[in-house]
């Protein structure tokens, strides 16, 4: 700092000096304190960049701002603004909030398709990134260029940073595709392990009466589905593209509804959920898939849109006779009034939906849920049980540091949590379990899990289909919906859901 003699003109540039180290210690105290919240004191080696920016200036930082030639200054101020943009970006996703927009009709009619949210991080605690060298504002892949948008090094191990709370029951989450560590590329939709089971039951077409089959013959006879299906997958890359692997955090984001937590032991009866032998009462919104049979008449465009249906679920079956023969089984063949059978639409409904088409004589004649056979398999893929969608477990959830027996009845349940998720080798042989070499029965987990299910039961990939998600793939919680669009409907008929706009994310 430079003084002359001149006592009157020594006094501005004092404060100015006093104003750069004012604006010193507030930066580094707030940096400071950001670093204890996430408990890394790595982030000391920036601390020398921030006294250079405010103290010393020795690295010319704004070299730009001197430069005669306008072109320069224009385009470098730019570069300037987005990098910092970038770099805010960058750390207010990581560790405060994101934007999220809802793909799928999973949770409706709680969340909707179209529904733009605030994610909170904070509310479980955000995490410190697996993969930190990454493009802002993409979750995997850039646009245009279809190439990774993150780096696979420096790979940092799972932790969480302290945050307001715990997951509840009945929490909306967003959460890391826990199934979504392998892809194959033409099918990012599906995950790889459904996929493989998939194509290997094409592989060899007749059915195997399992009833008859002791367990082990049981599953020898799903690895034969895996390994043909995994090998077919493998085999083509022009028909199902290249399969990858994705660490946790780069991921697909999914939105659901936790309905179990950890230690909980979760069963569906009916569809009705059950906590510990205890039922829990449905969500306001909860739906279920309905054959709806007109008397005749077809369900007009403004009654679909007074029952709050989109196109996407307005699904009115063909008349042939097979599909006849199937509805009339379920009861489903009133004719109208000229002796030809009524329409029927495969329908998602609430409870309040349903009230208001069934009370509707004159236009409905009679309404069926849609059986729980429609769901296909679901989790564990190699396990035979005989669980549905709406008849399932009960399940126990795994707890960190519980301690489970393991047996040939519940380890499909929990290979994936000992294997994947907890990154041991797990090998079962014909004389036990062997976990990273030990013959052992048992296992204790060392990360909680939850389960989730949308509220669109039977429009809902969920943890009744691929399982448990491990505490490290929770992302954060969805607080707020600040922006609502219909893509059923136009700019100027009422595209925006302008009574969604701002409204708070129901989590009860």
């Amino acid at each position: 700092m430079e003084f002359t003699n001149n006592p009157k003109l020594d006094r501005p540039q004092q404060t100015k000096g006093k104003g750069r180290w004012i604006k010193f210690i507030i930066v580094t105290v707030l940096y400071l304190l950001f670093l204890w919240w996430i408990e890394s004191w790595w982030g000391l080696i920036v601390v020398p960049f921030i006294f250079d920016v405010y103290i010393s200036k020795i690295i010319p930082w704004g070299w730009w701002r001197k430069s005669r030639n306008t072109a320069v200054r224009g385009v470098m101020s730019w570069v300037d603004a987005i990098v910092f943009a970038l770099v805010a970006v960058y750390f207010v996703n990581i560790y405060l909030f994101q934007n999220y927009q809802i793909p799928s009709s999973s949770l409706e009619k709680s969340l909707l398709v179209g529904d733009f949210l605030y994610v909170s991080k904070v509310s479980y605690g955000p995490r410190v990134p697996n993969t930190p060298l990454s493009m802002p504002l993409t979750q995997h892949t850039l646009p245009i260029f279809n190439c990774k948008s993150y780096l696979e090094w420096p790979h940092w191990d799972y932790k969480r940073v302290k945050g307001f709370g715990n997951v509840k029951q009945g929490d909306i989450v967003v959460f890391n595709f826990p199934a979504g560590d392998t892809v194959a590329l033409n099918h990012q939709m599906e995950d790889f392990y459904t996929l493989a089971y998939r194509e290997g039951h094409r592989l060899y077409p007749n059915p195997v009466e399992m009833d008859s089959l002791t367990r082990q013959q049981q599953r020898a006879v799903y690895d034969l589905y895996y390994e043909g299906g995994r090998k077919l997958i493998l085999s083509n890359p022009q028909v199902y593209g290249k399969v990858i692997t994705r660490p946790v955090d780069r991921r697909e984001n999914y939105v659901k509804r936790c309905t179990g937590l950890p230690g909980d032991t979760l069963q569906l009866v009916d569809g009705q959920l059950y906590i510990n032998g205890k039922m829990i009462p449905n969500p306001e919104n909860l739906q279920f898939n309905y054959f709806v049979q007109t008397t005749g008449p077809l369900i007009t465009e403004d009654m679909f849109r007074e029952l709050g249906i989109s196109k996407d679920d307005q699904w009115l079956l063909p008349d042939d006779a097979d599909n006849l023969a199937i509805l009339a089984s379920m009861g489903l063949d009133a004719l109208d009034a000229q002796g030809k059978p009524a329409p029927v639409y495969h329908l998602p409904l609430t409870q309040k939906m349903y009230d208001t088409l069934s009370g509707n004589k004159r236009l409905v004649a009679r309404i069926v849920r849609e059986p729980a056979a429609y769901g296909g398999d679901v989790y564990p893929l190699n396990l035979y049980t005989k669980w549905t969608r709406d008849d399932y477990g009960p399940v126990w959830i795994p707890a960190k540091g519980a301690t489970i027996t393991l047996t040939e009845d519940n380890l499909p349940i929990y290979s994936r949590c000992i294997e994947a998720y907890e990154g041991n080798k797990l090998e079962q042989r014909e004389d036990g379990i062997y976990i990273n070499g030990e013959k052992t029965d048992h296992y204790t987990f060392r990360m909680d899990y939850y389960w989730m299910m949308g509220d669109n039961r039977h429009n809902s990939l969920d943890s009744r289909y691929w399982g448990f998600v491990p505490e490290d793939h929770v992302v954060g919680k969805p607080l707020l919906v600040w922006l609502s669009l219909d893509k059923d409907r136009g700019w100027f008929d009422g595209k925006i859901r302008w009574d969604r706009l701002f409204k708070w994310v129901d989590n009860n």
